[in-house]
């Protein structure tokens, strides 16, 4: 009985693990990004996944499975493995390929760049608005879900964004919108 509910509590720490993974609607990615995703995908499948098994075919051959430490940690590791897969599937299915030739600069969108000026410090920036998958900050690269993502979408050269942030509130006004 003991047994049953560890692996119960297993079952649920890794649906809780598969659910920091997954990301709700759809997310908007460049053709390099989709493609980079799937590579890694099959990299899970064809080398990480077979190896995680490996790692348990040995750990069974020590001994006894009650008292077996190295079962248990491979055995949970391989959990962790699938549900990053799945969690990296539903992002490879509910991702759209952003076309740069398509994009409008008349307005922020995703994968424009976009100078500013921090109204706050008079500081000039540049950012590029990508998916959360391709964030990088030292980049200059931010998520449209970040806070200044969301406050610049939609907004035209000379507007200005207000963005919540911890600090406070910024006010960003937007100087040139480019691709």
């Amino acid at each position: 009985m003991q047994r049953f509910g560890e692996e119960l509590r297993r079952c649920y720490f890794f649906l809780s693990i598969l659910n920091l993974f997954t990301m709700s609607g759809i997310q908007y990615v460049t053709k390099e990004t989709f493609e980079l995703m799937k590579a890694e995908l099959q990299n899970l499948k064809s080398v990480e996944r077979p190896a995680a098994s490996r790692a348990i075919a040995e750990a069974r051959e020590k001994g006894d499975l009650k008292e077996n430490a190295e079962y248990d940690a491979a055995k949970e590791a391989q959990g962790l493995l699938e549900a990053k897969i799945a969690a990296l599937e539903g992002q490879i299915a509910t991702a759209r390929i952003v076309d740069e030739s398509t994009i409008d600069t008349n307005k922020v969108s995703i994968l424009t760049k976009v100078k500013l000026t921090n109204l706050n410090t008079k500081k000039q920036v540049t950012y590029q608005i990508v998916s959360e998958k391709e964030a990088d900050l030292k980049a200059g690269k931010i998520s449209v879900t970040s806070p200044i993502g969301k406050g610049l979408l939609g907004k035209q050269v000379g507007e200005v964004a207000e963005v919540t942030a911890p600090a406070g509130v910024l006010k960003f006004k937007v100087e040139d919108i480019s691709i």
